[in-house]
């Protein structure tokens, strides 16, 4: 696996926060992203409100069953939401959505993988955050995520969350940890899913604003991340509550803090990153829908209407909702343009935390 390497704890900044230009770029970026994903709320209300004229007169769709690629193991976070999904997908249309786990290079093999696949409607990529982070942290890159692919739909959103294993980290509250991390920089580290992916991101954008120095572990994918973590073999991470939410509540490990303004409705209990003096800390791990370039406009349109459909079920709701997470609800092209700004908003993360693949 590439070594991703970020500054030495004597080059942090000396205060949270980025500063300067860097500061107001991605402050700019995120305020865009954030009026996206408000919006879905409305445009959620239309979609459901209003019957696709197309949806009874478009071609029949599946005839057979359809191939999902998942580029991370079994038991990540993208797979907290692809198998519920997939199992109300046979239970709609009859057909098997069969869910094919391509790990490696933070996602980005299965992502290769699923841009060469055949445009016939049969064939579909659940990435998310990690691949708009991709193109600025792995400098070849054989597939192009804006050019190689169709965006289809924002299937869910998560904030990441801070935890910790119990036994390893002794901190009571992120305060005390925050002590323990300044007292001690390179004593603890963290774990990710992959270098380049957004639980590694967000654990050196955590280190920028919060002074802090702490160790990068990468895996190959968030489950073994999470394992180690539960097993002791690793201190921290930074998960999406997708993930992470079971293990939470068996109390296997220890969550001290979710990004944002808000606290988490799933994790009330849990403070959010505003409430421990980190305001500008927003990270969270989104999910979505892809297709290859060239996959027909017709089929485009029922597979669209088809999420839209399970994204109304009790069954996946409940679900979402015991995962901290929401079931997105932007139209295609408000999903093609979030995908465009998240590219350039990670871009900027990137740049400013001076962070680099090998």
């Amino acid at each position: 696996m590439p070594g991703f390497h970020s500054p030495p704890a004597s080059r942090l900044p000396p205060a949270p926060g980025l500063g300067g230009s860097a500061a107001a770029e991605l402050d700019a970026a995120g305020r865009q992203r954030r009026q996206l994903l408000r919006g879905a709320g409305a445009a959620g209300l239309l979609l459901a409100g209003a019957p696709a004229a197309w949806a009874d007169n478009g071609p029949a769709w599946p005839a057979k069953p359809v191939t999902m690629v998942v580029p991370f193991p079994a038991g990540g976070g993208t797979d907290a939401f692809a198998r519920p999904l997939a199992a109300q997908f046979a239970k709609s249309t009859g057909k098997t959505l069969v869910i094919d786990n391509r790990g490696g290079a933070g996602g980005t093999v299965g992502a290769s993988a699923a841009a060469k696949a055949p445009a016939d409607g049969y064939n579909l990529f659940m990435g998310g955050v990690h691949h708009v982070i991709a193109p600025s942290v792995y400098p070849r890159l054989d597939y192009d995520i804006e050019k190689d692919f169709v965006p289809l739909a924002l299937l869910a959103s998560v904030p990441q969350v801070l935890v910790v294993n119990p036994r390893n980290v002794t901190a009571p509250d992120f305060k005390a940890l925050l002590e323990q991390l300044r007292a001690s920089p390179g004593k603890f580290n963290y774990a990710s899913a992959g270098a380049g992916t957004s639980h590694h991101l967000a654990g050196e954008l955590f280190k920028i604003q919060s002074r802090t120095f702490i160790t990068h572990i990468p895996y190959r994918g968030a489950g073994p991340a999470l394992q180690d973590l539960i097993a002791g073999n690793v201190d921290m991470m930074f998960d999406g509550l997708g993930s992470s939410a079971t293990h939470i509540k068996g109390g296997r490990i220890r969550a001290l803090m979710v990004s944002g303004r808000e606290r988490n409705p799933a994790f009330p209990d849990v403070p959010c990153a505003a409430e421990v003096g980190l305001p500008d800390y927003t990270v969270s791990t989104w999910y979505g829908l892809w297709a290859p370039k060239g996959t027909p406009a017709p089929l485009q349109a029922r597979i669209v209407e088809e999420m839209r459909k399970l994204g109304t079920l009790p069954e996946i709701r409940s679900v979402w909702a015991g995962n901290g997470a929401q079931f997105g609800t932007l139209s295609q092209q408000e999903f093609a343009a979030m995908v465009g700004s998240e590219v350039r908003r990670w871009a900027q993360v990137v740049k400013a935390s001076g962070a680099r693949i090998e």
